[in-house]
């Protein structure tokens, strides 16, 4: 009786349009309580029935859907947290497990790059995806010279998908406004969608790739596999044999935890001085620890050319938002573009927003944990607060938003490692314009 008052439940939902998600699952929710059921079976059953939906559709749309997966993948510790860590374990999974596309039609993708006989090029190549990305899949195989690679094809008509798709601005606009309460959002939308687009082409993520490696090379803390061979759809690079860290914040020692952060840290802020470029996709999924403990990286799809080295501005906004001086802070903002011509800014609320980017620089070494992050945002996002993001009218210009995702995407990443981190030093070392007297 039960289970036929659910199904039709959620049978006269679809019917009226509405799919069979988060409003569905609620609707059935109260159903099944009011039939009776033990409220806390029910909770757990639709938690993970909800979190497996989202799973699944951000891992099978690819595309700019898997992308804004990956970025709440480093932002998990915002998402309700319960005893089995359902949303956590769910979001951990988006980058490391998406659902693949059979080999069949990505077989005229290797054809169309490499050649009608592009078995030749190959000792072995295994038809069984290893990994499954936003915008390409990924299989092992060895060259013709002996050496192990990784072969990352393009999906078919995924360029032609990302153009078209208007889900990828919802999406995108979406995520934003959960990390970024109070930012103007269809420039950064702009600026992350023409950044998404720059992906497709295999050839610049080869060359940001050789960039880093030329300049990480025999480095005793990073390792960058070597690029092999390059096309617009196909890319062969070395393999790399390493710890995913989803793995090892799950399962590894507290000093492999704090290896992990402190190379991770240190290589996402030495990028723009050492190859010229700081690499903007932090999620954990493109990030590996090797067994001699060093910082594998895996994916350059996503970079960001800075020839000069890191820009003082965001050194400089940190300096002054430690001192705490409001009208300093205020100014400081003005003066880069962060703050509305005419704009009214609650200094408090200033405070708690940034919080996240200052309260660790306050630190000679900061223990960074799931629990300060939520409660950091949990101030940002109070609902009963809705007029948060009006007092915070902040504005961020193109150039600095991957400044800003990098730094967010890092600090969420550590507290999934729950490490502790020299921070001080590392921002000291790499951060131009910061001065921490």
């Amino acid at each position: 009786m039960q289970r036929r008052v659910v199904h039709r439940a959620g049978r006269a939902l679809r019917l009226l349009g509405v799919p069979l998600g988060t409003l569905a699952l609620a609707v059935e929710g109260r159903v099944r309580r009011l039939l009776g059921q033990d409220a806390d079976v029910v909770r757990r059953d639709l938690r993970h029935r909800n979190a497996a939906r989202t799973r699944c559709v951000l891992g099978d749309l690819k595309g700019g859907a898997l992308k804004a997966g990956q970025l709440l993948a480093t932002l998990d510790a915002l998402f309700p947290t319960d005893a089995e860590a359902t949303w956590q374990r769910t979001l951990a999974d988006v980058p490391e497990h998406n659902a693949a596309v059979v080999f069949a039609q990505l077989e005229p993708v290797l054809r169309a790059e490499l050649g009608p006989g592009w078995p030749a090029r190959f000792a072995i190549f295994d038809e069984r995806f290893a990994a499954a990305a936003s915008i390409g899949q990924v299989h092992r195989a060895v060259w013709s010279d002996g050496r192990p690679v990784a072969v990352k094809i393009q999906y078919p008509d995924i360029a032609d998908a990302l153009r078209s798709d208007l889900r990828v601005v919802s999406l995108m606009t979406r995520t934003a406004a959960l990390v970024a309460p109070g930012l103007a959002l269809p420039p950064l939308v702009a600026e992350m969608r023409a950044r998404l687009a720059e992906e497709l082409d295999y050839h610049a993520e080869a060359a940001a790739q050789r960039a880093f490696a030329d300049a990480y090379r025999d480095d005793p803390e990073v390792v960058i596999p070597e690029v092999v061979h390059a096309t617009p759809r196909v890319l062969v690079t070395e393999w790399l044999h390493a710890t995913p860290f989803v793995v090892v914040a799950s399962e590894g020692t507290a000093a492999q935890r704090d290896r992990a952060a402190e190379l991770y840290m240190r290589f996402l802020l030495s990028g723009p001085e050492r190859a010229g470029r700081l690499h903007t996709d932090p999620h954990p999924g493109n990030f590996r620890l090797t067994d001699d403990g060093r910082l594998g990286v895996l994916d350059f799809g996503s970079t960001l050319a800075m020839p000069d080295g890191m820009p003082k501005t965001f050194g400089r906004l940190l300096t002054v938002l430690r001192r705490g001086d409001t009208a300093e802070v205020l100014a400081g903002l003005r003066d880069e573009g962060f703050v509305r011509p005419g704009a009214t800014v609650d200094a408090d609320k200033l405070a708690d927003y940034l919080a996240p980017f200052t309260v660790p620089a306050g630190h000679e070494t900061f223990t960074f944990t799931r629990e300060w992050l939520r409660s950091q945002f949990s101030r940002v996002n109070d609902p009963r607060d809705p007029d948060f993001a009006v007092a915070l009218q902040l504005t961020m210009p193109p150039e600095h938003l991957f400044t800003h995702r990098v730094w967010l995407g890092c600090v969420g990443v550590l507290c999934q490692l729950g490490a502790t981190v020299p921070v001080r030093a590392e921002i000291e070392r790499w951060l131009p314009g910061f001065d921490p007297t």
